[in-house]
């Protein structure tokens, strides 16, 4: 039977961000261009440190307590909620960080399952309360290397470091242009005459299940290819239009346009910052427009629902621009939208959804937030 929490004051509490992916979709882990914006919807992690090695996990979400020692030998995933925060524990174990016990009371109100990046989330909070609980200094890009290894290869969902990276680096009033290969990232501030706006279809995505690690594949298969053919490509960051399309006649289709998709959305980002940072909100709800497109037709993750919202927002007044966001198959749309528009928006989109859809969608008029932090304890 799992030990009672034995919180041993002081309670300490750390916050940190969901995100929403402005543009750039399935090209982090093909070494792109992403530019994510942390949002205000947050996984609160509240510890109280324990004299012993033991992690008590009690989720408010899901009303039950999950316990483990620090100390076991072989700890495996359990397909459950709790295989996020304890892999990030055993990960930072395997780094040599070693650990305090401690009881950790979890509350998250970012939406699951819905792309708004729960998991990062999660994981961040964790990593964060485990170390700084535990005195140890906090170096944020490698808590954010250690989180996306722990969701690789401890859940199994093998995620770029967008995420994370996003949870540990964000700013009020900014996205964050990240290259994933470098790793080098850039502020870039929001026009204050915009907002973002989040749709949520309501329909579940289950990246797990395999279709993201299959496209995953498809784009290292298209990689192997496009790497014998041409000189210093090592990712489809590397490739050109140009030379995409001299291969076209010998990639099997579905492999082509995988890459075609990567190759297009990577300029898109760059363009979307360009026009971002000269207030060009019309350029940039083009382009997500054009992003979502690839991602619907090219990457094949959308789905009907999502395509219907996307629509429907693009026929709504005050609306620069509309695509899905996350890895796909259901979760979120996000539409740049002007400010003095944004309720009206939110209002008008809900029943013209649910009539085509029967689904009642929820829709969240969000800011951009700062990074992972301790916070007050409430």
């Amino acid at each position: 039977m799992a030990d009672q929490p034995q919180a041993s004051p002081p309670v300490r509490a750390f916050r940190a961000p969901g995100r929403v992916n402005l543009i750039g979709e399935h090209t982090d882990y093909n070494d792109g261009f992403v530019l994510p914006v942390a949002i205000d919807f947050a996984t609160t992690v509240t510890a109280g440190l324990r004299d012993d090695r033991r992690l008590n996990l009690r989720s408010e979400n899901f009303d039950e307590l999950i316990s483990f020692d620090l100390d076991e030998t072989e700890p495996t995933a359990q397909r459950h909620w709790s295989d996020y925060p304890r892999g990030v524990a055993v990960v930072l174990e395997q780094a040599g960080y070693k650990l305090q016990g401690a009881d950790l009371q979890i509350r998250s109100d970012v939406p699951i399952g819905a792309g708004l990046s729960s998991s990062a989330a999660i994981e961040m909070a964790t990593g964060y309360a485990l170390l700084r609980m535990t005195g140890i200094d906090v170096d944020r890009l490698e808590l954010a290397k250690l989180c996306q290894r722990a969701e690789n290869d401890f859940v199994g969902m093998r995620c770029g470091i967008m995420d994370q990276f996003i949870a540990c680096h964000g700013r009020k009033d900014h996205a964050l242009l990240l290259d994933c290969r470098s790793l080098e990232s850039k502020l870039v501030p929001l026009p204050e005459q915009a907002l973002l706006v989040i749709c949520n279809t309501m329909i579940k995505h289950e990246l797990a299940a395999g279709e993201y690690n299959r496209r995953r594949a498809e784009c290292e298969e298209g990689v192997r290819y496009l790497a014998e053919r041409f000189e210093g490509i090592k990712s489809l960051r590397d490739a050109t239009p140009a030379q995409l399309e001299s291969a076209r006649d010998d990639l099997p289709d579905k492999v082509y346009r995988r890459c075609r998709h990567v190759i297009s959305e990577n300029a898109r980002v760059l363009e979307a910052v360009a026009a971002l940072e000269r207030h060009d909100l019309d350029e940039c709800g083009r382009l997500m427009g054009a992003s979502h497109r690839s991602l619907r037709d090219d990457y094949e993750v959308s789905c009907e629902e999502l395509d219907v919202m996307v629509d429907l927002a693009r026929s709504l007044a005050g609306v620069y621009g509309s695509r899905m966001t996350g890895g796909g198959f259901g979760g979120c749309t996000v539409n740049l939208v002007v400010r003095e528009s944004a309720a009206a928006f939110s209002q008008q989109i809900k029943p013209v959804y649910e009539q085509a859809t029967g689904i009642t969608p929820e829709v969240y008029i969000c800011h951009a937030s700062d990074s992972v932090a301790e916070v007050p304890v409430i």
